[in-house]
């Protein structure tokens, strides 16, 4: 781990990003007494606009985006914040940007929310400016390129001037306090770990569904589809805390490595463990609304939904089905993982009248934060017929069981990790290119078979044929 840095360097200081997350994000951790006293926050992008107009605008985003009870040292967190003005695509500008930022006699954080278009730009201006030198860190945001060799482009661009022990690849799925319980869900209980095995379980799903159309992201969605723009990355990266092995620590290079053992692992995906969908005019919440097509104004062979059934080959997994869904325009916004275990090999009651179903553990992520436990109970009172059994759950709620705690953004969690130097929740290069050629593969595969996206309705669950990639197995989507 490297030292905490005493400057944090933000490129697309005006964005979108940057006004949701990142300020409110920064500015929570200032009120939680989180960032050290000389910790200094330098913005840049092309807007033309002087530090106060900047710390204006700030305050503007906090006052929109962040919940009013942690608004705590708004002022004294503005004091924080300077501004300059900068085109990332020429070298002018980044002397003064230099001189904005000054000594850094702890260490400086990069962030680059910007287009990866960017990355390479940015990088050289940064080289001209001497701000790559001594104990400098960079985080990336996603997109990391849109298959395996634009990624290695970006990641070689950045491997220039940073190595890889100061490279924060972000997917802010990590940075999410559900995802990281995960981890202590597997390996903080001896209890979990002697069954969380193919003898013990059956399938595992994943689903990330969202109620949302294109909203603000029509460009970059219509060339990106759910499959990189979801799967690439938030999904593969569950999937890997899902089966990874115990790692021997935890540590950035510890865990990691368990990941990406995972991601390696993976079976290509044949044509029919893959389903593709586009969502057509529908009803939601009781509203209509309009197609993708409609949305983006034009025809488009863009997915906005896909399922798969995958496979981690090895020991642990060897024939257990992980299926994955995702899409837009569906009935609820809900990201879980469920970990459906084996029936019993024999039950006692069945003399009895009685029937046994399967444990099943669900992991919420959002919008709820909890760990759900299905486990068979017998019914109170008396029955002539024998003994009535059913299955209940053991809940726990996250806001419940941790009364009193914030409720915190993801990038609070990773941004505080970028200016402390801990790598842990951030993707290292060799996990990305093993996501991505998995990811490329499913996409050759595709283009082979001539397999298009399949219309649903939008407020349904998908394609029909995502259903019947669950039912020729004998199973079903938890929801069903």
């Amino acid at each position: 781990m490297i030292a905490t840095a005493d400057r944090l360097l933000l490129f697309g200081a005006t964005g979108d990003l940057a006004q949701r997350m990142l300020l409110p994000s920064l500015c929570a951790l200032h009120a939680d007494g989180l960032l050290s006293n000389d910790l200094r926050i330098v913005g840049t992008a092309r807007s033309d606009m002087t530090t106060q107009e900047y710390r204006a605008f700030a305050r503007e985003a906090l006052e929109r985006f962040l919940p009013s009870n942690r608004r705590g040292g708004v002022a004294e967190f503005l004091n924080r914040l300077s501004y300059v003005p900068v085109d990332a695509t020429t070298l002018e500008g980044y002397d003064a940007l230099a001189e904005e930022v000054g000594e850094y006699k702890k260490g400086l954080a990069i962030f680059l929310s910007t287009a990866p278009s960017l990355f390479e730009a940015t990088i050289d201006g940064l080289v001209h400016a001497g701000l790559t030198k001594g104990n400098v860190r960079i985080g990336l945001e996603k997109p990391l390129g849109t298959d395996l060799g634009s990624s290695e482009e970006i990641n070689d661009a950045v491997a220039k001037a940073f190595s890889e022990d100061r490279i924060f690849r972000i997917d802010h799925y990590l940075g999410k306090e559900t995802v990281q319980n995960l981890l202590a869900l597997r390996f903080a209980n001896l209890i979990l770990e002697p069954v969380w095995n193919a003898n013990y379980i059956e399938h595992v799903q994943i689903t990330v569904a969202e109620t949302v159309g294109l909203e603000s992201r029509v460009a970059y969605y219509d060339d990106s589809g759910a499959l990189r723009d979801m799967v690439q990355n938030h999904m593969l990266q569950l999937l890997a805390l899902v089966a990874m092995e115990p790692p021997t620590s935890f540590d950035s290079t510890a865990v990691r490595d368990e990941k990406v053992k995972v991601l390696r692992a993976l079976r290509p995906i044949d044509k029919d463990e893959t389903v593709t969908g586009q969502y057509r005019a529908g009803t939601l919440t009781g509203k209509p609304v309009p197609g993708y097509d409609e949305e983006l104004g034009k025809d488009s062979g863009t997915e906005t939904f896909v399922a798969l059934k995958a496979h981690v080959d090895n020991w642990r997994w060897k024939g257990v089905p992980f299926y994955m869904r995702t899409g837009k325009r569906l009935p609820e916004r809900v990201t879980e993982i469920v970990i459906q275990f084996r029936c019993i090999p024999h039950s006692i009651f069945e003399g009895r009248g009685a029937t046994t179903q399967p444990n099943r553990l669900v992991i919420g992520i959002q919008p709820e934060e909890n760990v759900q436990l299905s486990m068979m109970a017998k019914v109170p009172g008396l029955d002539r017929e024998g003994i009535r059994l059913r299955q209940i759950p053991l809940d726990i709620a996250m806001p419940d069981a941790f009364t009193g705690t914030v409720r915190r953004i993801a990038y609070e969690r990773l941004l505080l990790d970028l200016i402390e130097g801990d790598q842990t929740l951030f993707v290292r290069r060799d996990e990305v290119e093993a996501q991505w050629e998995w990811i490329d593969a499913i996409r050759a595969l595709w283009g082979k078979a001539d397999i298009t996206p399949a219309p649903y309705a939008a407020g349904s669950w998908g394609p029909d044929a995502a259903m019947q990639l669950l039912e020729r197995d004998g199973v079903s989507w938890h929801d069903e």
